[in-house]
């Protein structure tokens, strides 16, 4: 039977953390700042908004939340990105994906200071991810990181395989299990004996955006098992990519949804904009 990885319980703590540290640069005479921008109505979009927004106060950062229309253009979205670029006030700059079809999203996250990058996608920082000097890492695969380490395995030498190849999850994913010596392999849609493949995984990352894909078939006796997930199934019932009942006796160690991954995104995005000030304050 699995043990089960409180997202919860590792986020409040590494928040409570990320909230001394921010309480003792306050002393200083230091605000730290974030800037989350949304464009549109998106429901989804707001939930996470919001979530920010309330892990903000929780480690006493300030927010800065800007709300804009449908039909903003990219120029002006690009506008305020530089706006928010020169602005002291601001540590960090989050822009709210996915943007409206007619905003090329990469021309966004390009606009935005790779030093205020709290998501770190722009391209100079994933390029500092690829060769392991990093100062920002994305959120999610940061947090996956940090539930893994709280189960006690070590990534060291074992076969870690990543389903999905997405920039934000799949291939950051891939790069950071391989800093911390794990053999990766990373699926796909085109990937050939892929259950066989999942099944010797000692670490398994699902994150393909299907409800309930990984089934029991594709899990090891005694495994890791990360889910990315956020969907819903044929109720409408939210649910990750893993059948979690399905695969709750095979995995060793295991994530639900919600409550896994989702709150460690926040906290993760937390570290990066505190990371930001103290960079910009030279204290780290």
């Amino acid at each position: 039977m699995a043990q089960i990885i409180d997202g919860k319980a590792v986020s409040a703590k590494v928040k409570e953390q990320i909230r001394k540290e921010a309480a003792e640069i306050k002393k200083q005479g230091i605000e730290i700042g974030l800037a989350v921008v949304i464009v549109g109505s998106d429901p989804a979009s707001r939930v996470y908004v919001n979530n920010k927004k309330k892990a903000c106060e929780e480690v006493g950062f300030t927010s800065y939340e800007y709300t804009l229309p449908e039909e903003t253009t990219e120029s002006e979205l690009i506008s305020l990105v530089e706006k928010l670029n020169d602005d002291d006030k601001v540590n960090g700059i989050l822009v709210q994906l996915p943007l409206p079809e007619h905003i090329d999203e990469n021309a966004i996250i390009n606009a935005i200071r790779p030093d205020k990058d709290v998501d770190a996608f722009h391209p100079q920082n994933v390029g500092h991810i690829m060769i392991g000097d990093f100062n920002f890492l994305p959120c999610t695969p940061a947090g996956v990181m940090e539930l893994i380490a709280e189960t006690g395995v070590d990534v060291c030498g074992k076969n870690c395989v990543v389903i999905g190849r997405s920039n934000i999850v799949g291939k950051p994913m891939a790069m950071l299990l391989l800093h911390k010596h794990g053999t990766v392999t990373i699926c796909h849609s085109r990937t050939k004996g892929l259950a066989e493949i999942c099944a010797r995984a000692d670490i398994l990352v699902a994150a393909v955006g299907k409800p309930k894909f990984v089934t029991p078939d594709m899990v090891k006796e005694g495994a890791v098992v990360i889910d990315v997930g956020m969907d819903r199934d044929e109720n409408g019932k939210l649910c990750g990519d893993v059948d979690y009942a399905a695969c709750f006796d095979k995995a060793g160690y295991i994530t639900p949804v919600p409550g896994g991954v989702g709150p460690m995104t926040v906290a993760m995005l937390m570290r990066n904009t505190l990371t930001a000030a103290k960079i910009k304050n030279n204290i780290m």
